[in-house]
């Protein structure tokens, strides 16, 4: 993945609503050695009505698994669930990429309520 890919197509404020993107805390972290890329499987609490959902994310360059719990981090909760392997991935754990390419997680630098709408 580039850093500086090209700019995707301009889109309208109400596109940009259809994309359901949620605050949660990570709960339970492990390492997905199965994976075809390394990854680590997530378990994030986003509170209310979404509760608790799994996710791959290829974070193993700059993450441990032991230091993943209780950090919060952004995800898009509205995508249908993709398999990963042997896993069912049901949101898209959101990062950018380092000067190497490397995931870099996104998440709020202040505690806020899990479950909070990103606008």
């Amino acid at each position: 993945m580039s850093s500086s890919p090209e700019l995707a197509a301009q889109i309208g404020f109400d596109d940009f609503l259809k994309v359901d993107i949620r605050v949660g805390t990570i709960v339970e972290a492990e390492p997905y050695p199965e994976a075809r890329k390394p990854a680590i499987k997530l378990v994030i609490d986003f509170g209310g009505t979404i509760g608790r959902k799994k996710s791959s994310a290829q974070i193993t360059k700059h993450y441990k698994p032991e230091d993943l719990p209780g950090r919060q981090v952004l995800a898009v909760v509205n995508f249908p669930p993709r398999q990963i392997g042997k896993f069912m991935s049901e949101v898209l754990t959101l990062g950018v990429p380092d000067a190497d390419g490397e995931v870099v997680l996104i998440g709020p630098s202040l505690k806020v309520p899990d479950g909070g709408r990103m606008y």
